[in-house]
């Protein structure tokens, strides 16, 4: 056997030597049947997620808020918290074209939209294209109309404060304007002197104290100090029993689902604290 000839497993192709393929071993057939099945999981997980995310607003939320237990009042397509008279709604070019009269005509059953409050400016240049046409026609339908600006963290107070000013002219029974504050800044210290600048000059022009709208933790945070005590507190908290703060706060948005006949799009639905003696008190005399 020492004299024996090894057999070689390679054969000439043209001249050169060329090891015959192999076919894979079972084990590396399972790993790859198991990576291919994983693939088409993860594919499938993807496709699911994104049909959902595409379905969520439109179909499953409304349908749990629908078969959700309301422990306040079904009203206006959602449920609103109970024990309050006087509801108003918030409203920008997001809402699209508005049917005031049908607004102001209701739905039969429910209580009446009493205040509107409509986005006229954002930052130091941007004005909501529909602010013109929405404040004339909550003029013309007799809601009570107000008018809110967007504080934005890239400008100063000052010049956000000149540019609402130069596109509302508030008039006897408006109520007093509102300043949306829910961006996060950079540098919160800076942030609140711009706001604190912003807030004076709108006060010093409209000669009222502008309401300052704002979500709880974001009070916390930047709000709730001496610059700002004193000022009417506008809250937006949803799915609760109470705005969560223990501030004498004026309004309270409670839900971003409300539906409204005149109104296409979901809408932003807020209680107002306070009788019908306090909020005729509120407005502009």
């Amino acid at each position: 056997m020492a004299n024996a000839k090894k057999t070689s497993n390679t054969v000439k192709v043209g001249g050169r030597k060329k090891k015959p393929s192999r076919r894979p071993s079972s084990t590396r057939r399972r790993k790859l049947r198991v990576m291919a099945t994983w693939k088409y999981v993860a594919i499938a997980i993807l496709i699911t997620t994104a049909v959902l995310a595409l379905a969520y607003k439109p179909f499953i939320e409304p349908a749990f808020h629908r078969f959700t237990t309301c422990s306040g009042e079904k009203i206006y397509g959602t449920c609103i918290p109970g024990g309050y008279s006087i509801y108003g709604i918030d409203i920008s070019h997001h809402q699209g074209a508005i049917n005031w009269q049908r607004l102001k005509n209701g739905t039969l059953g429910e209580p009446p939209i009493s205040f509107v409050y409509i986005k006229a400016t954002e930052g130091s240049s941007h004005c909501d294209k529909h602010f013109g046409k929405n404040w004339e026609a909550a003029k013309s339908s007799g809601i009570t109309r107000g008018a809110y600006h967007y504080f934005g963290t890239k400008s100063s107070g000052e010049k956000q404060a000149r540019l609402f000013i130069s596109k509302v002219k508030l008039e006897k029974g408006d109520l007093p304007p509102m300043v949306d504050v829910e961006e996060e800044p950079e540098n919160p210290m800076l942030y609140r002197e711009e706001l604190k600048k912003f807030i004076s000059i709108i006060e010093e022009h409209y000669k009222v104290k502008p309401i300052i709208y704002t979500y709880k933790k974001f009070h916390a945070r930047h709000i709730n100090n001496i610059h700002f005590n004193g000022y009417p507190l506008w809250i937006a908290r949803y799915n609760v029993k109470d705005p969560g703060i223990a501030e004498n706060w004026l309004m309270w948005q409670c839900t971003d689902k409300g539906r409204l006949p005149g109104i296409v799009e979901r809408v932003d639905i807020n209680v107002f604290k306070g009788t019908a003696e306090d909020f005729e008190e509120l407005r502009l005399k």
